[in-house]
């Protein structure tokens, strides 16, 4: 397929290679292959569940590692527009009758002042309806209310990202998910200087928004936390824009144009990879509780932190011993056991290996990113999650997957996912340094072949949209990975509004 020069010069505003377009046009026409999973990862194997003896031991080592002059950073992908929270909405306003019907409509209008948002809304109605929240349930104007709280003559939450919008009321003030972050980043990620480093990515449109809710929040937080807060964002970059094509596998058109889409949450692997810090925690925007549920999360996001900092030193001494020209059998058969029974890296034939190849096979498997994630108990339908899976080297190792890269139609493969016992609430902690100081490239760490094809529409025109590998999917694929079991207190996620209804969202007064 040829390019023309319009394209070309479209590609090249993007700092897209053309190298890159015509393989992403491959991977259309050929697709991704499915993973091959040995099975599900459990507490018998790959999931570590601590005694509390053993996570004392690791909150220790986590509060004596925030002593020293390590950096520390947040990372919270903050991109997303909160849309979807509100599709309910959105429909009930688009219904032919006026009063609420289904159960997720009643459910809002009902209790309706459990909400934080609930005064700023008020307000709105009393300025664009002259009359008050109660005044427009009671006379049947609730479609009105709606409006108010997704129009930006009102609230304009409708497309506002999630961070933004307010979660918790507390006696004193009404928090966002940002504020929230705040709060919590101050009590697990503080270092010897009482510095608090978050990094928030965010879209083009939202930034100059993000940036007047920081500036109005810091001052005061800093204060009341006794913190200094660093806080600093990053937008997806338009180079991990991927070309969407037809049903035949043909650059999609617009206008003539070349169509291209965000390559969605893997992009951010090139966001991640322009930090510079030791440590750095990952956790969604909307994964926040109020400050009197706060400790379980705290508790645990020290412990995940504190095993990464015992693996990561041991590794590192492992490293340094690998390097020196005689190495003894015992040696070789601790650092070996190590780099399986705790680094969950599983060689087959590791007893066919000759010195030289096991030096060489170790040397590869510990010197590379490590991360440390937190899986919850499924308490649904088992899908994607922790899994033990062959990689292209014959080896298998410890890997969060979608459902997507698993073979449904394979009625074995299924099962291996329905027996999975846990699931990813994207709790992580990584460390993205080698042993010698020096910050990993992450971008030599993603498995390519582990994107999605999805289908999708623009201007009523059916097309092909390609994912890059998901952040914590294929594009940590060659990285070290650690799974302990969290509470599932832990995971609190708003993917509806009225999620925020949920006790663990309503216990702040």
């Amino acid at each position: 397929m040829m390019l023309s020069k319009n394209d070309l010069q479209q590609i090249s505003e993007k700092c897209i290679s053309e190298s890159q377009i015509f393989y992403q046009l491959k991977c259309f026409e050929t697709g991704f292959p499915f993973l091959k999973i040995i099975n599900a990862a459990s507490p018998e194997q790959g999931i570590t569940i601590a005694s509390d003896a053993q996570l004392n031991d690791l909150l220790e080592t986590w509060e004596a590692y925030l002593k020293s002059n390590a950096s520390i950073l947040k990372f919270v992908p903050a991109s997303g527009a909160a849309s979807r929270m509100f599709k309910d909405l959105y429909e009930f306003l688009d219904a032919d009758y006026a009063e609420p019907k289904k159960p997720a409509e009643i459910k809002f209008i009902t209790e309706i002042k459990n909400f934080a948002f609930y005064n700023a809304l008020n307000e709105c109605c009393l300025k664009n309806n002259n009359k008050s929240i109660d005044d427009l349930i009671k006379y049947g104007e609730t479609k009105a209310i709606v409006s108010n709280l997704l129009d930006s003559n009102g609230l304009n939450y409708g497309v506002l990202p999630k961070g933004l919008l307010l979660f918790h009321t507390y006696n004193n003030e009404k928090r966002t998910p940002l504020q929230e972050h705040l709060v919590e980043g101050g009590l697990y990620a503080s270092n010897a200087s009482n510095e608090v480093n978050i990094h928030f990515t965010v879209s083009t449109e939202h930034r100059q928004l993000f940036e007047n809710h920081i500036n109005d929040t810091l001052s005061e937080y800093e204060k009341v936390l006794a913190k200094i807060f660093n806080i600093s964002l990053s937008e997806q970059k338009p180079s991990t824009d991927t070309i969407a094509v037809d049903q035949q596998n043909q650059p999609f058109r617009e206008d003539g144009k070349l169509v291209f889409r965000p390559g969605g949450h893997g992009a951010l692997i090139e966001n991640l990879n322009d930090l510079n810090a030791d440590v750095i925690f990952i956790k969604n925007i909307d994964n926040v509780v109020p400050d009197s549920l706060k400790d379980q999360t705290v508790k645990y996001k020290k412990a995940i932190a504190g095993l990464l900092i015992k693996l990561q030193q041991k590794a590192f001494e492992y490293l340094q011993l690998l390097e020196k020209d005689n190495i003894s059998i015992s040696n070789f058969h601790e650092i070996s056991l190590f780099c399986e029974k705790e680094l969950n890296n599983i060689h087959p034939e590791i007893n066919k290996l000759n010195e030289s190849e096991l030096k060489q096979y170790l040397k590869s498997k510990l010197n590379r990113p490590i991360r440390v994630c937190g899986m919850v108990k499924n308490t649904g339908e088992p899908g994607g999650g922790p899994f033990l899976t062959v990689n292209a080297d014959g080896t298998v190792s410890t890997q969060i997957l979608e459902s997507s890269q698993i073979d449904l139609s394979n009625p074995t493969e299924k099962a291996k996912m329905m027996h999975s016992t846990h699931f990813n609430p994207v709790d992580l902690v990584c460390g993205v340094k080698n042993y010698k100081g020096e910050k990993f490239n992450l971008l030599q760490f993603v498995d390519k072949q582990t994107g999605f094809i999805s289908s999708k529409s623009k201007g009523g025109k059916e097309l092909k949209a390609l994912e890059l590998p998901g952040l914590w999917n294929g594009a940590m694929s060659d990285w070290n990975t650690i799974f302990v079991e969290v509470p599932i207190e832990t995971f609190n996620p708003v993917k509806t509004v009225n999620d925020l209804l949920r006790p663990e969202h309503q216990q702040t007064r």
